[in-house]
Formats: C-alpha cells, structure tokens, sequence
C-alpha cells in the first residue's frame, strides 16, 4: 500500500461538513484546489494529504476520524485488493495471522479502541460493500430477516453454503453458524464478522457443490441466496452424487442442486429457506424435480418477494405423512407481514403436466365479486374536473426573472442528491426518479450512514420528466433528483413548480440542446399573486392524479370483470348496454 490515501469529492464534503456542492464550488473558484490524482472525468479521486493541506491553508474546519483514515489507506491499495485487506483487518481485529502493513495495524487498533473491535469491523465492513456494490451480492435486510423468521434458524446449527460475507448467518444470530463461500476473501470476511459477534462458528472457502465442506454435518436450518443461471455448476461431474434424492438436477438448473444440497445438509425435521430466481418455479426442464419435492412433503412454501422467490423447505421424518397443501404467496411491500397461516395450495392440484408453483397463478380468488362491486364503486366516484382558467386575446405582460436569479438574491436555495447513492434497503426512505414518474409514495431505502439531502414539506423536487411539490419530511431526495427550497415569505412553492413544469415540457427532445432549469423564466409578482397562480397549478396537479386514479381503476375493473366472469363469480346484468 505505497499510494497515498485517495477521497472522492463525497469524502471531501463529509471531511469538511459542507455539501457535494460547495466542493464543486472550491473546484471551479479556485485554481490551486488539488488535482485529481485518479478515478475518472466524472467521478475523480484526489490526494487526502493535498486536499488537508488546502483545506487548512483555506482555515476550513475538518475532522479525519480513525475510521476514515483506516478505510481511505485500505482503499489507497486499489479494487483488487480491497477484499483481501478487509480480510486481513478481521484477522488483526480477531487475534489471528494478518499481513498488514504496521502502521495500517497500528491505525485499526487506534480505532478498535475508540470504537470497539466488533463495531470498528462492521464499519468497514459496510464501507466496503458499499464501494463494490456492483459486484457483490448481498441479502437485503428484510428479505434475510423473513428467511431467519420462516426457517426457524435462531438456535441450534445454521448453515449458509453459499455465505457471501455473512448477512445471513449474522441476521440468524445462531448458537453455532457453518458457512461455505467460493471467494477465500469473503470467506475470511465471514469469519470475522461472526467471531467478533460471539457466534461460534466455521467458515470454510470453496465450492459448495462440487467441494462440500460439511458432507457429514446435519444442520437444524439452512439459510441461503445462492448465485442464479451458474450454467458450469458441476453437472457432469456430480451425475452420481448421493444429494441428488429428488432427481438429477438439469444442466440448466442449477437452482434445483441447491436447493437439495441444502436439503442433504439439514437434519430430519429441520427446515430450508433459500432464495429462488422466479422462472425456477415454472420451467419445464425442472417440473419432475418440482413433482417429487411435493410429492415428498418437502417444499412448504413458495413466497414472491418481488424480483425473486422465497422457497421454504423441510426434510421430512422418516415415515412421516406429507401434508396435502403447499403455500403459494403474494409477498407485500412489508416482509415482516408475511405470514404462511392461511389457506394453501392442493398438492394434488399441482402435479399437472407443468407442476408450475408460481404463486401469481394459484391466488384464491373467492373475493372476485366483492373486489369487482368495490372497485366500480370507487371508479364512477372519481371526477376528472378541469380548472376554470381565465382566457386572454393576449399573454399577460409581466416583468420576468429566472430561477437561477431567484437563488442568486436569496428567495430559493437549489441542492441535488449526491451522484453516487446507494439504495440498499437501509433505514431512511428515499424519493426516486420512478415515484416522481408516477405520482407515487416513496419506494427507495438507504443507510443513513451516507451523505443524504432530505426533504422538507414545501420543497419543489423536479427530475427530468416531472415537477413535484412534497408534502412529507424525513424523506431523502433520490439520485438524479433536483430539490428547490422557496423562502415562502417571498415565493409560492406551487407558482414556483407550475413554472417549472412548465418549461421543461416545452424543452426540446431531440438534438444537442440542454435543459437548464436555472434559466426558467417566471412573472415577477407580489406573493399574493403567486399564490392565484399556485392553487390554479394546484389544480391542474390534482386532474393529473385523478386521471391517473382513474385509469388505474378502468385497468382494475376490466381485469376483475374477464376473471370473474370467466370463474363465475360474476354474472351478466340484463340491464347492461350491449355493444354493437
């Protein structure tokens, strides 16, 4: 690790507690502001000894804690070897052999000290998949929080044959945990991160299904996300192998060797939570797999959870009566809500010629009437009614100014969300591009632990499609995404979007020509006036949302009225208009 330490312009922000902005602005203003020293045209990385010399030649207040030196002379080495040295931190940070440079050991024990070595550890540990969020894959926290809770896997032995670096068999919390990852680093990771926590635990690097580490282990729960359409999984070799008990896993289904891999390694009674790829459930090439998983008892639950699915799995005791159901769930948005209680599937109904197990497809619908009566009920009740505008032979005349001469005098401060965001499922709710889109709550999440902007009720959000006026706090502002913060002293927030949306519906789609919101050019007007302008923008925003409503609910009806005409839970009125 002979390079300098590097921070990217996010860093510089955080080390000096100002905004992205204002280190956008140090660039620009002042020539003798460090020069990249690497990283790209869009994201550059600078020298962390350069930018503090600047930084107190300038009499800019900034503190460097522990934890970022630590992380910035471990990133210093580069990408292809973050994940070793990481690695190695959790062996200093546990006791074991490392390979660290001595004053990069001495910088983790300063910080073990400060913040306790388990802490310190998981601090980098987030950085760390928070750089390569690209290239790993990691279960996100309330999708491994529903596998721990549906598998049972709190006490006694879990295993994860395909650990990562430990989200699983950490979320478990175990009385002894058994991991097995292909990548050494990884593993290594893995290892630390439970030894710091007090689990007990053995973590072994290779590949599970052609280099089982555990063949004569029984856990009491397997939890596990293992990599999807790996089409060189051992097929060929692995033709004759004892864990093939339900059929010989397809060469394109690998899907299916893990999932009985994970079954050989769970003791009788014990049960299986592992993560699916949605078109496993259904594809032809695995339905005689499927057919004796059901026939056996052993598969208990599919559960959509959106992109993927959720099998729950039990090997069953000896002699034991295989139940004549199977459940088959819709998730919701909130995981925690899932529940397995309600009625299932017949198993018998299943071993059609598909044994197709996606849950979409066997929803019960007995409901079909009473859904099809509520949703006509809420269509005729939603009215589209324009706005009764005054119409002029000629525009008004106004003095007019711009957005950007606004913030220049003070009436509106302008920030935008930081470039590199990363929306992993964490605690604070954020707005993305897609809910501006589509008039819709905030669906993104992120840790708090990055450089947010958030949102204040009256804040004007605009992205590259569409302009909106909050109404929420506690909210970040997502990626792509501009906030306009009006004094409403001396602006309408509303008059402030109408204009906005307005001139950006109007810009040019085609060509080389930018869109610069600052130049947007609006009447100078008492606020009074502003707030005329503001309700009648109000209004035009609402027909929009009550169009969307309704067609929305036209969709839901025409689809209600097909399937419960088609399954007989509706009827024909004789009163109803035919159609020529």
């Amino acid at each position: 690790m002979s390079h300098d330490p590097t921070v990217n312009a996010g860093d510089i922000a955080r080390l000096a507690g100002v905004g992205r902005a204002a280190v956008s602005n140090w660039r620009r203003r002042h020539d003798d502001f460090p020069q990249p020293v690497d990283g790209t045209t869009s994201q550059p990385l600078f020298s962390l000894r350069q930018v503090e010399a600047w930084l107190r030649r300038y009499g800019k207040s900034y503190q460097v804690s522990t934890a970022d030196r630590v992380w910035q002379r471990l990133k210093a080495a580069g990408d292809l070897r973050l994940a070793e040295l990481v690695a190695q931190t959790g062996a200093l940070l546990t006791g074991e052999d490392h390979s660290l440079e001595p004053d990069v050991a001495a910088l983790v024990t300063e910080m073990a000290a400060e913040l306790g070595p388990g802490a310190a550890y998981e601090l980098l540990c987030e950085r760390y998949l928070e750089a390569h969020s690209r290239q790993l894959s990691v279960t996100r926290g309330d999708l491994a929080a529903l596998m721990v809770r549906l598998a049972g896997a709190t006490t006694g032995t879990v295993l994860d044959p395909a650990c990562g670096v430990g989200t699983l068999l950490l979320a478990a919390s175990p009385s002894r945990a058994l991991g097995q990852e292909l990548s050494e680093p990884s593993a290594a990771i893995t290892a630390a991160r439970l030894a710091l926590a007090g689990t007990p635990a053995r973590v072994v690097a290779g590949d599970s299904l052609r280099h089982d580490a555990f063949p004569g282990e029984q856990a009491d729960a397997v939890v596990c996300e293992p990599p999807f359409g790996e089409r060189s999984w051992g097929h060929e070799e692995l033709t004759a192998d004892t864990r093939w008990e339900y059929g010989l896993p397809p060469r394109g289904e690998p899907e299916l060797a893990w999932v009985q891999h994970c079954l050989a390694r769970v003791r009788p009674g014990g049960s299986v939570a592992i993560v699916m790829p949605p078109a496993a459930a259904g594809r032809k090439a695995g339905r005689r797999i499927r057919a004796n998983l059901l026939r056996a008892g052993a598969i208990r639950a599919v559960v959509n959870v959106g992109a993927s699915d959720l099998w729950i799995l039990r090997r069953p005791l000896p002699g034991e009566r295989p139940p004549s159901e199977v459940a088959l769930v819709e998730a919701g948005p909130d995981l925690a809500q899932v529940s397995l209680g309600g009625p299932g599937v017949r198993i018998i109904d299943l071993l059609t010629d598909d044994v197709d197990l996606t849950p979409a497809l066997h929803q019960r619908r007995d409901d079909l009437g009473r859904l099809f009566a509520e949703t006509r009920e809420r269509f005729l009740a939603v009215a589209a009614s324009p706005p009764d505008l005054k119409v002029l032979d000629q525009p008004a005349g106004h003095p007019a100014t711009t957005v950007g001469d606004l913030a220049r005098a003070g009436l509106l401060t302008i920030l935008q969300a930081p470039a590199r965001m990363v929306l992993d499922g964490g605690e604070v709710p954020v707005l993305t591009g897609d809910d501006m889109l589509h008039g819709a709550a905030p669906s993104g999440r992120a840790d708090a632990g990055q450089e947010l902007v958030m949102v204040e009720p009256g804040d004007v959000v605009a992205s590259y499609s569409s302009v909106r006026v909050v109404g929420f706090s506690g909210v970040a502002l997502g990626p792509h995404l501009t906030l306009y913060r009006a004094d409403p002293e001396r602006l309408d927030p509303d008059f402030l979007a109408g204009f906005l949306r307005a001139a950006g519906s109007s810009r040019p789609t085609a060509g080389s020509s930018r869109f610069d919101a600052r130049r947007t050019r609006l009447p100078r007007l008492p606020l009074a006036d502003q707030r005329e302008y503001g309700r009648s923008f109000r209004s035009l925003v609402l027909l929009e949302a009550t169009l969307r409503e309704s067609a929305a609910l036209g969709q839901s009806l025409i689809r209600l009225g097909f399937e419960g005409l088609a399954d007989g839970h509706l009827l024909p009125s004789p009163e109803s208009p035919a159609t020529p």
